[in-house]
């Protein structure tokens, strides 16, 4: 990349450029995710009554990374919390600072929206992005649990 990285909300228009991205991490989490959840989230990003967002990262004209975050309230702070729960990089793009610049700016976005609070998870397996999100965030060593109904 011989341009700076540059972050937007996602548009109407990026459908083609996110579809390939939105299916690598999918694959990268060895899941499918099933044609209506993804037209149903793709409709979320652009409906004004869902908490969901999406962010784009640019490079030399193309889409090389996007970002989904959700806004959700909680039990341990007035404000809302911003759950980061998507990120995905192009793999000729990694290493080139765009997961760092998606992850400012959902920071940003989280503090524009009077979040205090900015969290996600990763696969435990996941050492590359591990290595980036150690230097951006903190690990506070919370497990998680769950099932599948």
């Amino acid at each position: 990349m011989s341009e700076a990285v540059a972050v937007r909300p996602i548009a109407r228009t990026d459908h083609d450029a996110w579809l390939p991205l939105w299916e690598g991490y999918n694959r990268f989490y060895e899941r499918t995710a099933a044609p209506e959840v993804t037209a149903m989230t793709w409709s979320r990003f652009f409906d004004a009554y869902e908490p969901v967002h999406a962010l784009v990262a640019e490079a030399d004209g193309a889409v090389v990374g996007i970002v989904h975050y959700i806004f959700h309230r909680n039990t341990s702070m007035i404000g809302p919390t911003c759950y980061l729960q998507d990120l995905f990089t192009a793999p000729a793009a990694r290493g080139q600072g765009v997961g760092r610049a998606l992850i400012e700016a959902v920071y940003d976005a989280a503090r524009a929206a009077g979040a205090s609070r900015v969290y996600w998870m990763t696969h435990e397996t996941n050492r590359t992005a591990m290595r980036l999100y150690d230097q951006v965030a903190e690990r506070p060593g919370f497990l998680q649990y769950r099932r599948n109904l």
